[in-house]
């Protein structure tokens, strides 16, 4: 994912997974044997009480350079819908294009992000249950225009694992702000966290199962000719 002279711009909201990202980034640039360097990365988006100060705070402690981007998107978001629940699908698209756009006025090719395999999976369902397709998020993603690559350093770690780390560390976790309730992934998460309680190991084997795909047993006729699938001929053998 990462590569000699890379320059990685890592991505922090200030919740658990993006603090264990850049934790494991910080502690990877002291021991890998090739050179890369890190820039820290937030957006404040004028979001009720953001505690600017304690992503600097955290950010001057362990060593990092950092950059703090303040865009106002969250009274666009608020002028445009009245239900909270809407807010997550443009706020996403919105915070995208500020850290695409980051990354290139800061000569970053490599932007990581702290998804982890929980939300690998919980994506893949929601496409599969709401957007009927199967798509998720991959380890390392080449965005639209071919100027970044997305890596995602904690794709293969749960979610609960995670969690540990920043208790051990004693983050100062920055709660949801926005008021915001996307109930597919709850709902998403509450699954997963049934097969952990019921089927333990489930989880994992959807996991896999991105990894492990096999074409010709599925539907999609741009990936796969089915139309010109003719039996092999046997007849000289």
């Amino acid at each position: 994912m990462i590569e000699e002279g890379d320059k990685v711009m890592v991505c922090v909201s200030g919740g658990k997974d993006s603090y264990a990202l850049l934790d494991a980034l910080v502690r990877l640039k002291g021991r890998a044997e090739i050179n890369f360097d890190l820039l820290a990365f937030a957006v404040d988006q004028h979001l009720p009480n953001f505690p600017r100060e304690t992503l600097i705070r955290h950010f001057e402690k362990i060593g990092v350079p950092y950059l703090i981007e303040e865009q106002d998107t969250y009274s666009v978001i608020k002028r445009k819908f009245d239900n909270p629940r809407q807010y997550c699908s443009l706020c996403s698209r919105m915070r995208r294009g500020i850290i695409y756009r980051v990354a290139t006025e800061q000569g970053c090719p490599k932007i990581a992000l702290g998804h982890h395999m929980d939300d690998a999976v919980s994506t893949f369902l929601i496409n599969m249950f709401y957007g009927g397709r199967i798509k998720s998020m991959p380890p390392k993603l080449l965005s639209d225009v071919g100027e970044h690559v997305v890596i995602r350093p904690l794709i293969y770690m749960r979610e609960k694992e995670l969690a540990r780390w920043s208790r051990a560390m004693g983050h100062e976790i920055i709660p949801k702000l926005c008021g915001a309730d996307d109930r597919v992934r709850r709902e998403m998460k509450e699954f997963m966290a049934k097969l952990d309680r019921e089927s333990p190991g489930r989880v994992y084997n959807i996991f896999r199962s991105l990894g492990n795909v096999v074409l010709s047993h599925l539907h999609d006729q741009n990936i796969f000719d089915f139309i010109n699938l003719k039996p092999r001929d046997t007849s000289d053998t």
